[in-house]
Parts: C-alpha cells; sequence; structure tokens
C-alpha cells in the first residue's frame, strides 16, 4: 500500500494511490499535498487510483485534512476502476465538499487532466 505525490505542476497536484490504503498511509501524504496547496495559494488534486485494492481497517474519523485543505482546491478528480466508484464518491465527500469531485474510468488520464484544467 502507498500513497505518493507523483507531480505539482500546472496547478495539479497528482497523486497515485496502491494497494489497500490505511489512515497512516494517507496522511503520510496529506502533509506534502497541504504544503503544496498553502503554497500555490490552492490548487487542483488528480487520484491515480488504477492499483488500488480498497481500504484498510483503522479510525478514518481524522477530518483535519479536509478543514485544512477544502478551502484551498478547486477541484478532484479520480482515476480507478468503476467497482470503486461509488464507494471513492462517498469516501471523498462528493456533494458535500466544496468543490466538484469527477469519477474518470482507468485509461482516461488525459480527460480527468482536461476537466481539472477547465474553469
Amino acid at each position: 500500500m502507498s500513497a505518493t505525490l507523483l507531480d505539482a505542476s500546472d496547478g495539479i497536484l497528482t497523486i497515485e494511490i496502491k494497494g489497500k490504503i490505511s489512515p497512516a498511509t494517507l496522511a503520510s501524504v496529506q502533509g506534502q499535498i497541504l504544503e503544496t496547496l498553502q503554497a500555490w495559494g490552492g490548487g487542483a488534486m488528480l487520484l491515480l487510483c488504477d492499483e488500488f485494492e480498497g481500504w484498510a481497517n483503522g479510525d478514518w474519523s481524522d477530518t483535519s485534512f479536509q478543514m485544512q485543505a477544502d478551502n484551498l482546491l478547486r477541484k478532484m478528480a479520480i482515476i480507478g476502476e468503476l467497482q470503486w466508484k461509488d464507494m471513492a464518491m462517498a469516501f471523498t465527500g462528493q456533494g458535500y465538499r466544496p468543490f466538484p469531485i469527477a469519477f474518470f474510468e482507468s485509461g482516461l488520464t488525459e480527460s480527468a487532466k482536461a476537466w481539472l484544467s477547465a474553469e
């Protein structure tokens, strides 16, 4: 399992999530994400979840990242296998957060980047 900040350019942070993610693994990359968003004054996030296997057991109640980052995020795109769409949208709080979140099937990275770049 891993969560890695792959790229931060053109106002888009690209994060790759592999395997079964745990709260600690996710928290390990959230600091980098927040630091970059603060330096930029905001941006978008692209989550590459092509090799995602689900959520590990643990305490998922910490929402401190959301509280700090939500006012800095303008859009979030998730790329993954269609079987994870509903759970990923629920997990990321689509519809409850102040920015749009969209899911794209694996292989549609360019479409996701275009959506993130559009005003």
